[in-house]
């Protein structure tokens, strides 16, 4: 359904002649007309020229004359079509392009997630431009209004999920439409809908706003079923985005004392979420047969907060149109389609006993990995050390990078951002836990003695190694973790992402020059190297890799020429 004739029918006969029977009409995006320039159409998976002349007055005027009134957001319709007609004007306000946009509605389209639909929890799509957020809401809003039988009110400031005209498209099933006069007053007709039309479901598209984002709030609060569309692509965008944060619960700054910071490894002055979502879901459309999930934006949203990496949902579509449903740890682009036995349940590490001795492998860092002695008997509830440390928040996928059983590790007084750098980057198999219960191994700082002595006491009673580390530094850790999987500890083996924060140019090659300087003259001549005039960032990057080969290094020299030193051991 997607009346393409229609749209067609405005255009200049010249073009309209070329799409008529072309072989990718049926995913034709959008008609292109800038002044001056040659038309374009834009299909799915290519752009083409539809004339070899240049767009003219005459041309614009042609479609201008056929389609409805602009509005305030130079967007006009075609009467009981789904298409969309957009204006670039100039400075004087005179119209010199076009974007006839063509809209479909499409059935089906909300197969990957209408249990979530089903559930009246409210949802939140995100996703670029053209990925299909428009026609997800439509179709969402039909299966509310006719599948399920409730009251739903669509609030249609551009008239695109519902058409153009006083006439709802079919495509939206029974939903009612509000129209919206004027897009800066879309927030005062969310609130009305609310309080003159008793819906069960509000359907929203672009909130964009902040009085739009403080009008959803107040909708959720009344008990109302959101659905609706922001701008951004992830959740993340959303956090950055102070004006549409409160969708997400809004965030602000807090300071931690020293000891829940020491806890969570981070500095005291960290982000928070200020307040509940006002959407329970949210759903990412990276593409169209495509869609991450977050079924618990609370959780997603205090993860992100703290530095950690939310799991999701993907969801996807095979040829048979059955939905296939994975777990992904993001960022990582590891899919899992089975729970994982854990690292002990597979015999990779066996519970230290009351009798057994663990050898102490001492190093020149003075790492060490400790024998721990009899079972603890219960800490009374009250010790907030040990409340904090039984904290039951829930735990990660225990997988691996290739799918294997991983080892969970509890990190206490060291950056979480810092471990899985190193683990993301090596490709370890290691998932960072927040419950010490079902942790395979704690990695602490050496330095928190106090704090240390009680949590080695906890540990003791649930049979947990502890690893103590003396610095917060990507060798020192890198280090660690290499110990407790009981693999090779190779300076050799270098991988220059890992000391590397950004990943740009700079830092690679900086990185670089003092590994070239480090393996071909400090250690194989025993001479000490003086490396290029860096800043002091990069020149932090180059002490750690320094480290990682065992080398003492120094910075020396005024600003602007700083520079490092690294002696042979």
């Amino acid at each position: 359904m997607d009346d393409l004739d229609q749209l067609l029918s405005i255009l200049p006969p010249s073009i309209r002649a070329q799409l008529a029977h072309h072989s990718q009409r049926q995913s034709l995006i959008e008609v292109v007309l800038d002044l001056g320039r040659l038309p374009e159409a834009r299909f799915f998976s290519s752009v083409e020229y539809l004339s070899e002349a240049p767009v003219t007055h005459a041309d614009l005027d042609h479609c201008i004359k056929r389609v409805g009134a602009f509005g305030g957001d130079n967007r006009a319709g075609i009467e009981k079509t789904l298409h969309r007609i957009s204006a670039i004007r100039n400075r004087s306000g005179e119209v010199i392009g076009l974007t006839c946009r063509v809209g479909r509605a499409v059935f089906g389209t909300i197969g990957m997630i209408r249990d979530l639909v089903e559930t009246g929890r409210s949802i939140l799509m995100l996703g670029r431009p053209g990925v299909g957020k428009t026609t997800a809401l439509r179709e969402i809003a039909r299966v509310l209004a006719d599948d399920l039988q409730k009251r739903v009110v669509i609030i249609d400031t551009s008239n695109e999920i519902a058409g153009d005209g006083d006439i709802p498209h079919p495509a939206i099933g029974r939903a009612r439409r509000m129209q919206v006069a004027h897009p800066e007053e879309q927030h005062r007709v969310m609130i009305e809908a609310v309080e003159n039309h008793m819906p069960e479901v509000i359907v929203i598209d672009e909130i964009g706003t902040e009085l739009e984002a403080l009008a959803a709030r107040t909708i959720a609060e009344r008990g109302v079923q959101l659905v609706g569309t922001a701008h951004g692509n992830r959740l993340e965008n959303l956090i950055k985005n102070p004006t549409l944060s409160d969708l997400i619960g809004g965030i602000q700054s807090v300071t931690l004392g020293d000891e829940e910071a020491r806890r969570r490894g981070s500095q005291k002055s960290v982000l928070e979420r200020k307040a509940p979502p006002t959407f329970d879901i949210a759903v990412e459309m990276l593409e169209r047969q495509r869609w991450a999930v977050h079924d618990d934006v609370t959780i997603t949203i205090d993860n992100l907060l703290r530095g950690r990496q939310p799991g999701l949902q993907i969801r996807t579509v095979d040829e048979h149109q059955k939905v296939i449903i994975t777990h992904e740890l993001s960022g990582s682009g590891r899919e899992v389609t089975k729970p994982s036995r854990g690292w002990r349940a597979a015999g990779q590490m066996a519970p230290p006993t009351p009798s057994a001795t663990i050898s102490q492998r001492t190093r020149s860092n003075g790492n060490s990995i400790r024998p721990l002695g009899e079972v603890y008997s219960a800490q009374p509830a009250t010790d907030p050390m040990f409340a904090h440390l039984l904290e039951m928040t829930g735990d990660d996928d225990m997988v691996g990078p290739n799918g294997e059983d991983a080892m969970r590790l509890y990190p206490y007084g060291l950056s979480r951002h810092q471990i899985e750098r190193v683990i993301q980057t090596l490709h370890m198999p290691v998932v960072i836990t927040k419950d010490l219960d079902h942790a395979d191994a704690v990695l602490a700082l050496r330095s928190h003695a106090k704090a240390q002595a009680k949590l080695k006491h906890i540990a003791q009673g649930r049979q947990i190694p502890v690893h103590l580390v003396k610095s917060n530094s990507i060798p020192q850790i890198t280090r660690a973790l290499q110990r407790l999987l009981d693999i090779d500890d190779n300076p050799a083996a270098v991988d220059l992402e890992l000391f590397s924060h950004s990943g740009g140019d700079d830092e690679l090659e900086a990185l670089e020059e003092a590994r070239l300087a480090v393996e071909q003259i400090v250690i194989p001549k025993s001479q000490p190297v003086e490396l290029l005039p860096r800043s002091a960032r990069i020149r932090k990057m180059q002490h750690e890799l320094a480290e990682h080969y065992r080398l003492k290094s120094l910075s020396c020299g005024e600003e602007p020429n700083r520079r490092l030193r690294i002696y042979p051991a």
